[in-house]
């Protein structure tokens, strides 16, 4: 493991720094070889780390910005007042070479269009997109992309991300000839929009990539594919009705603390017998997977649910850490001499 510094946007997500920072003291005594900058609000920041251990505030920089990006801005609006903002100064410095990577929970258009301006796509690729690993339930993990990138595809926007997708998943997941599948609703060649038939055709002429055909978003977590690919606007609909569906089941099978006694056992009853799937539904809950990566960019961004718990914004960090270390871009670049 070798070393490596992230910039962290720790003003983004609902809560902020009460979330970010001690997120960011996790990921550190965690990963002993890491080191990170904190863009945001030292007033807000450095209470939260009072208690830190001096070992763990040695790998810790802070640059005191007090502007931000709100959630509900237009990227447009954003990106025209971004100027001084803790996601902007975070990325700019992956833009200057000084860290290795970039996390924020902030607003998603802002991140991946301050990152496509300061850090460029690679060359060969028109999009980045956004990217996350699913659970399935086999236990294996399914790489999905564009999950809300790109509104809008053609088919080459598609083929480009079965390309990144493959590359992705062969590194991050040591596969070897992943199996990749469009997101379609059928699987007949005859459905779809014309940008996904057109996009089968350029991928099943690609012998270096694994087509398998279309997959259906009932199929999404059973494991019949190592990449999945649609465009962002299916692949965000079909992603947050997963999340959705899992987290409500949870909520089913925890129940609430006040109730009568028989109902609290019959939960536990429901528990106990159905424990096995329990567990599988908790790898499914957003907050065990927590971060999409921005790819196709020339350095790593990661983007954390605006939502995410502790653990949740750890495990992006972490997760960011382990695509500068594995060199993701620099292999995505490399790969694609040969698509």
């Amino acid at each position: 493991m070798n070393r490596l510094t992230l910039a962290l946007d720790v003003m983004g997500g609902d809560i902020g720094p009460r979330i970010t920072i001690p997120a960011s003291l996790s990921a550190l005594e965690a990963d002993p070889m890491l080191s990170l900058v904190l863009f945001g609000d030292s007033q807000q920041i450095s209470p939260l780390l009072e208690n830190a251990p001096s070992s763990l505030l040695e790998r810790i920089q802070i640059h005191h910005c007090t502007k931000t990006i709100d959630n509900n801005q237009g990227i447009s609006h954003a990106l025209r007042h971004s100027k001084g903002t803790s996601m902007r100064l975070a990325i700019e410095m992956v833009q200057k070479g000084e860290v290795q990577g970039c996390v924020s929970a902030g607003n998603t258009g802002a991140l991946m269009g301050l990152s496509k301006v300061l850090l460029q796509p690679l060359e060969g690729i028109q999009r980045p997109a956004l990217v996350s690993l699913l659970p399935s339930m086999t236990g294996d993990k399914t790489v999905m992309l564009d999950l809300g990138a790109n509104v809008e595809c053609s088919a080459q926007n598609l083929y480009e991300f079965a390309v990144m997708g493959s590359i992705f998943a062969e590194n991050r997941l040591n596969l070897v000839y992943p199996r990749i599948a469009l997101l379609n609703i059928g699987v007949e060649e005859i459905k779809g929009h014309q940008s996904i038939r057109e996009a089968a055709n350029l991928l099943e002429k690609s012998t270096a990539l694994n087509y398998t055909g279309f997959i259906e978003g009932n199929l999404l977590l059973n494991g019949v594919a190592d990449v999945v690919v649609s465009d962002g606007f299916s692949g965000n609909i079909a992603l947050k009705t997963l999340e959705g569906a899992a987290k409500n089941l949870l909520s089913l099978l925890k129940g609430k603390e006040k109730q009568p006694i028989f109902k609290s056992f019959a939960k536990f009853i429901l528990r106990f017998f159905f424990k096995d799937a329990y567990h599988r539904l908790k790898r499914i809950n957003p907050d065990e997977y927590n971060g999409a990566s921005l790819l196709g960019l020339t350095a790593v961004v990661v983007k954390s649910h605006g939502s995410a718990n502790v653990d949740a914004f750890a495990r992006a960090i972490a997760d960011a850490a382990l695509q500068a270390r594995l060199q993701i871009p620099q292999k995505i670049l490399a790969g694609l001499q040969r698509y």
